[in-house]
This record gives structure tokens, sequence and C-alpha cells, in this order.
């Protein structure tokens, strides 16, 4: 499977908006708070990942 940035986009966008209806579903924290303070520390942290790993991708394919 090739991923380009549609494919790349909609993975990420899944992966925090799985994270987030789970939270959300389980009694841990008030809705308030994951939408507030989890999920967007969750996108935060992705999109650094994310950078990091097409790096790496792109010294990978170099070398």
């Amino acid at each position: 499977m090739e991923f380009d940035e549609k494919i790349t986009a909609l993975a990420f966008v899944l992966v925090i908006a799985v994270g987030t209806g789970g939270l959300i579903a389980a009694p841990m924290m008030l809705t308030e708070t994951v939408l507030t303070m989890v999920a967007p520390s969750m996108a935060i942290f992705g999109a650094i990942m994310l950078a990091i790993g097409v790096k790496h991708g792109e010294y990978r394919a170099r070398n």
C-alpha cells in the first residue's frame, strides 16, 4: 500500500478520532477535559511523530 498525502491524512484523523472516541466512551475523564486537553495534545504529538516518521522514511529511501 502506497501512502500519499490523502491516505496519510485520513489515517491520522482516524487514529485521533478513535482515541478520542474511546476516551469519551470510557468513564475516566469528563468529555470537556478530553476535547479541550487530551485531543489537541494527541493531535500535536501525532503531527510531531508523523514528521519524524516522514524524515526517517526519506533517510531510509536515500541510503
